[in-house]
């Protein structure tokens, strides 16, 4: 079953009675509301004047919810998930960590072809001719040696949007900052998986920032990315400005767990490929698969 994505714009008091989210407000004319906790994946807190129970983020932890809240800008700046989130996950960290170095790269050289391929794939689906995405996908080599990935990225942004002088950038032009925004749920998604299939989300195979404390996340959502461009391609149509995100932005960008995508052959909501992308990792770091599962767009 898809878990539900909750986002809080407005000041709320969170807490827990009976295995339910309760939500009450300051405001008394605002009915109280509840939420199972079971069918919760994530929740967005946005709003300063946010109360939560420590019984509640308890809940939540044991639930693998992952908890994102936002600054004073209204970004995503944090992510609270459990220490622990898969009864083997001690002999699957072990697994990780003494993962091969051409184990990694071959991990390395499929992601990148397939966040390339799904890039053209977003390409295609806008009328965009892309026969050069397609080509560099097939042509990436172990570890990405050559840099396909740049190459490729220069050639998507600037055909993508038809926005003059666009670069991708955290602190650049919008539509960056749609960009920003839904990019940092989809870590929290990608997190959230890699932590129940029982692995560091720190520990990645490529990235290794040592400031970076999701490195595997950042690894594993390469593929997803183009999703989340498609939804603020889509923003872009159909918005007279996009320099300031407005709550139905938001909405629309938090969409991005229940997005249909096609992986393995099959449809289904982004948050259930994601786990198992997660799953087909642990299958490589543990020796029993050498292929990763990502959606094809």
């Amino acid at each position: 079953m898809i878990k539900r994505t909750l986002f809080f714009g407005n000041p709320a008091y969170l807490s827990t009675k009976n295995e339910q989210l309760v939500i009450s407000y300051p405001d008394k004319s605002l009915e109280t509301k509840t939420v199972a906790i079971e069918d919760i994946g994530v929740i967005v807190l946005e709003n300063q004047q946010i109360t939560i129970t420590n019984g509640l983020l308890e809940k939540l932890t044991n639930n693998n919810v992952a908890l994102i809240n936002c600054d004073q800008y209204h970004l995503p700046i944090g992510l609270l998930m459990p220490l622990s989130g898969h009864t083997e996950q001690t002999e699957r960290f072990k697994n990780q960590i003494n993962a091969s170095v051409p184990l990694k790269k071959n991990l390395w050289q499929q992601t990148i072809s397939s966040k390339i391929s799904n890039q053209a794939g977003l390409l295609k689906e806008k009328g965009i001719p892309c026969r050069k995405m397609e080509i560099w996908a097939k042509e990436v080599s172990s570890g990405d040696a050559l840099n396909h990935e740049s190459r490729a990225a220069v050639f998507y942004w600037a055909n993508l949007f038809t926005i003059e002088n666009f670069t991708r950038g955290q602190k650049e032009i919008a539509p960056n900052n749609l960009l920003n925004y839904g990019y940092a749920i989809l870590r929290g998604i990608t997190a959230r998986a890699l932590v129940s299939s029982g692995m560091l989300p720190t520990l990645g195979i490529f990235h290794r920032n040592k400031y970076n404390a999701y490195c595997l996340a950042d690894d594993i959502m390469e593929p997803y990315r183009p999703y989340v461009d498609l939804i603020v391609s889509n923003i872009i149509e159909n918005e007279d400005t996009i320099e300031e995100l407005t709550i139905d932005m938001k909405k629309q960008l938090l969409s991005i767990a229940s997005i249909d995508v096609c992986i393995d052959g099959k449809n289904s909501p982004l948050m259930v490929a994601m786990s198992r992308t997660t799953n087909s990792l642990n299958e490589c770091f543990e020796g029993s698969s050498r292929k990763l599962l990502y959606p094809v767009f």
